[in-house]
């Protein structure tokens, strides 16, 4: 494993991060399950930890607080994410920072989180972002105030969905550690602004959704359904999962002998020397595996990885 700065923050991340979204509140998500897969991860050597409050109402942030606790002699950083107080993804660009993230509703679930992690919190971040919020005082401070009292080490913001360009502006604030981006083959649109602006603030990077909610993980097919309250039942709906599937077919057509979908997806993304770890949710042993040794095969070649980026699929 390899690992990379995460900005000014001073805190070093594993290139392959655990996202845990499917821990807490995925359909057919067990927590033993998730105590080994955890485990198996921070003994291969990652070091990064992504959960939210949402996932399971604090279910995934005590799952990694429990399991960090026993391994006291690892660097772990742990991650989390404050909801908007209207519970509403994404945001909305009408929406009023004082309605979303008042001073007293960002202490409040910092409390949360830290409680369940068991130990101050390494990344705070806000789990949707507006840049008209940028130059208000009211999370500057209360930023400011966590960093003070050592409840956090770092802050950060969660970008809404193919939406890399609405956090530029704090960015340039100096508040901002990390961004958190939808980063992957298909959703390239942070190279054009956003990655240069990190390049210049010093932000750290973590890309998220490496496999398009899974279509890059190539098990989708036609008669893929999800379960009945699975979210993914709604992003690949009939419509979408028609769009997708001949998409995945042309990557799939240019994949070295050797290489999964899922390898390449993954190894493009750690060709990006802007970002700083790749969260990957993984439940199960063989995952955790697979993707942690991806960090040791180094970048794609650039004759894939120009090839690749003509694959860049702009969604509105």
């Amino acid at each position: 494993m390899h690992y990379r700065p995460l900005g000014k923050s001073g805190l070093q991340v594993s290139e392959v991060g655990h996202g845990l979204w499917g821990m807490g509140s995925w359909s057919g998500s067990d927590d033993d399950t998730s105590r080994a897969a955890l485990r198996r991860s921070i003994e291969g050597g990652c070091t990064f930890y992504d959960s939210a409050f949402v996932y399971g109402d604090g279910r995934s942030d005590k799952l990694i607080g429990e399991v960090a606790r026993a391994y006291p002699q690892k660097a772990l950083v742990l991650a989390s994410k404050i909801p908007p107080a209207d519970f509403a993804w994404p945001s909305k660009p009408t929406n009023q920072l004082h309605a979303i993230f008042p001073r007293g509703h960002v202490l409040d679930y910092a409390k949360r989180i830290s409680d369940a992690f068991g130990r101050p919190i390494d990344l705070l971040q806000f789990h949707v972002w507006e840049d008209s919020w940028a130059h208000d005082a009211e999370w500057q401070d209360t930023v400011a105030e966590l960093k003070s009292t050592g409840r956090i080490k770092a802050f950060g913001l969660s970008l809404n969905r193919w939406q890399p360009e609405n956090g530029l502006a704090a960015i340039a604030t100096g508040f901002v550690d990390s961004v958190q981006v939808i980063y992957n083959i298909f959703d390239a649109a942070p190279e054009d602004k956003l990655f240069p602006a990190c390049r210049a603030h010093n932000v750290g990077v973590i890309a998220r959704v490496p496999l398009d909610e899974g279509s890059l993980g190539g098990r989708l097919t036609a008669e893929t359904r999800f379960p009945d309250g699975d979210w993914r039942a709604r992003y690949f709906n009939s419509d979408n999962l028609a769009k997708t599937l001949p998409r995945i077919a042309a990557l799939n057509a240019l994949r070295p002998e050797g290489m999964s979908l899922p390898e390449m997806a993954l190894r493009y993304i750690l060709s990006e020397p802007t970002v700083s770890t790749v969260i990957v949710g993984m439940r199960k042993l063989a995952h955790v595996d697979d993707n942690l040794a991806l960090s040791d095969k180094g970048p794609l070649p650039p004759a894939l990885l120009a090839t690749l980026r003509r694959h860049r699929w702009n969604r509105p």
